[in-house]
């Protein structure tokens, strides 16, 4: 186990800049403001920690990567930022999602106002649902864990044309399990930056998804005929219970921060380190670092008191009294709700 832990002025660096022009318009914060961003920088912050490596298998000593900053994320030419024209998330359901169209329809719906949430300014917007047989994507049956998975890469041509014209990104969101090639195990999602697209998959985050009596495995071997879909239809997808939930707005909005041009995050423990497995991903924070925080708000322009609250509102949210929306399913976001309560109170000047 390794904590990494970066000198003081290394991260005060990364979150402000070197940049003279930077360093004024960091300046533009409010004294509150500041004060969270740079909460960041205190050794034994009870809002940011340090990044703890726990084995080799975690994502950071796997994949060698340089540390994105403040600056290096403005200067970037090729990242994509929203403008007056493009300025809508728009979500693409591919496949069923939970045990009946009631609870697909209102899972999809939470998972969208979240995504509004955490890009505070941006519209989400659902596209209609679409059925795996009409992407045409290849598909297969898993070797090792013998579930039926989509073609990832091909998702996404689908997706290109899919895509709106006033769309910012559009990202395809399923409970069926992807490949990006023939030789790959799984992955869990793909995105094409440049083109502001990318599709992910929920699928493992169902917590028996490793076991022998996973639901989804196929009990018998069987011969797939390309362009058959039947194989399908009524196919297992997990439950929707508040871990799921959690995990999968992780994933979405972590996924969506890259398409911005954000890297994985090296600094500080963030939503946008990278992982490569549930528990590493388990372990990850449901929101941005500072300087993470930093490069989304220089992007999207939103208050960051307004974007908390926005956050705290979605978990606060009495259920509706209608009979045909169900309860949100929040427990797992209850340290979430805590934490970001802290951070309002540190940019309305009180102490907690």
């Amino acid at each position: 186990m390794e904590v990494i832990e970066h000198p003081v002025e290394k991260l005060r660096s990364a979150l402000r800049s070197t940049r003279n022009d930077l360093i004024q318009s960091y300046g533009q914060y409010s004294r509150e403001e500041r004060r969270l961003l740079e909460e960041g920088l205190l050794p034994g912050s009870p809002l940011f920690s340090p990044i703890t490596v726990h084995s080799d298998s975690d994502w950071i000593p796997s994949h060698p990567e340089s540390p994105q900053d403040f600056q290096s994320f403005y200067s970037n030419p090729y990242r994509s930022t929203p403008n007056n024209g493009h300025k809508t998330i728009y979500i693409q359901t591919i496949g069923s999602f939970g045990d009946g169209a009631g609870i697909s329809e209102q899972y999809v719906e939470w998972l969208r106002a979240y995504c509004q949430a955490f890009y505070y300014g941006l519209k989400v917007k659902l596209l209609p649902p679409v059925t795996v047989a009409s992407t045409g994507c290849s598909f297969r049956v898993n070797n090792n864990t013998h579930n039926l998975q989509l073609h990832a890469g091909e998702l996404l041509s689908f997706l290109k044309k899919k895509k709106p014209r006033d769309a910012f990104c559009i990202v395809g969101i399923t409970m069926i399990d992807l490949y990006p090639k023939d030789s790959w195990n799984f992955v869990f999602g793909q995105a094409s930056l440049t083109e502001g697209m990318g599709v992910f998959s929920f699928a493992r985050y169902d917590d028996d998804f490793y076991k022998r009596s996973y639901a989804g495995r196929l009990k018998k071997a069987i011969k797939l005929k390309p362009g058959d879909y039947s194989v399908f239809q009524g196919y297992y997808t997990p439950p929707i219970t508040s871990t799921l939930l959690f995990r999968s707005c992780k994933t979405l909005t972590h996924e969506i921060g890259h398409i911005f041009g954000v890297k994985h995050c090296l600094w500080l423990q963030c939503v946008m380190q990278g992982s490569n497995h549930l528990e590493e991903s388990d372990r990850r924070p449901p929101d941005v670092c500072p300087i993470c925080l930093r490069k989304l708000q220089s992007a999207i322009g939103f208050k960051i008191a307004d974007r908390y609250k926005a956050l705290l509102l979605w978990i606060e949210e009495a259920p509706s009294s209608s009979a045909q929306h169900l309860s949100k399913p929040t427990e797992a976001f209850q340290d979430f709700r805590h934490w970001l309560s802290k951070c309002r109170s540190i940019l309305e000047d009180e102490i907690f």
